[in-house]
């Protein structure tokens, strides 16, 4: 299994998929989506899908201005974290939304998906800056060639085992402290993490990622103790917990 996630993850940073190059531009901000988000979404990250359901033309209208651009090389990486972070989660609300009722995300992969492979993540349904694309070409080609692993704890795929959708955007401005914060919620949530200095058991997140949370000499563990109060020992074994895929609906 691990070394198919490895191919997986090579195949998706190596794909021949192209995009236009970025031009210039002005990054926007995300006040629609946080006005959405507060009326819709429980401080610990419960949402309600009918209410979304309700609001959908304000909800069009935000994806719309993604849509219409992509982040530009005069933005800062702040910036175009913010706004991929933004619209991979809008537009995974717009996808629940449009198939609404639905028990999991996973019920929506077509009937020949197989693990990993030809999901409802693969689907290209909305297109940023004239590209056709994917959840997958958002997380995998766009957020994880930026360097910032914690963009794990802040993009969400309508499950329970996810981390908690933001009742607010994510905003360059204050995108380090809510990234941090993220960090912490997440770790410290026992349905999806039961940190321990010996035998923690973690979400599968750690695992499927793990070479994103590990980078100059320092190791996962050395990255996760960064978010909790019980420092795990670097020599400990790591078991990881069940994943989750219930709909995060209230």
């Amino acid at each position: 299994m691990k070394r198919l996630l490895v191919l997986l993850n090579i195949l998706f940073l190596l794909s021949g998929c192209t995009f236009a190059e970025p031009g210039t531009g002005i990054a926007p901000t995300h006040e629609k989506w946080s006005a959405l988000l507060q009326r819709h979404v429980s401080p610990t990250g419960v949402v309600n899908y009918k209410g979304f359901k309700a609001d959908l033309p304000k909800l069009k209208e935000y994806l719309d201005i993604l849509s219409r651009q992509q982040p530009a090389s005069n933005w800062t990486k702040n910036e175009s974290l913010a706004f991929w972070i933004n619209a991979y989660n809008a537009f995974t609300v717009k996808l629940i939304v449009d198939n609404y009722p639905v028990k999991s995300i996973k019920d929506l992969n077509p009937g020949l998906s197989v693990i990993f492979v030809n999901t409802i993540w693969d689907k290209n349904f909305f297109s940023i800056g004239g590209n056709k694309m994917s959840l997958n070409d958002i997380e995998h080609r766009r957020l994880r060639k930026m360097n910032e692993p914690r963009i794990h704890f802040a993009i969400v795929c309508a499950s329970k085992s996810c981390p908690r959708l933001l009742n607010s955007a994510y905003e360059a401005g204050t995108l380090d402290q809510q990234l941090t914060a993220a960090g912490r919620n997440f770790l410290a949530d026992p349905f999806k993490n039961k940190p321990a200095v010996s035998n923690p058991k973690l979400s599968k997140i750690f695992d499927w990622f793990s070479g994103d949370f590990s980078s100059k000499g320092k190791s996962k563990i050395d990255f996760i103790n960064q978010f909790i109060n019980i420092k795990i020992d670097p020599n400990t074994n790591i078991s990881y917990l069940d994943y989750d895929w219930s709909l995060n609906d209230r």
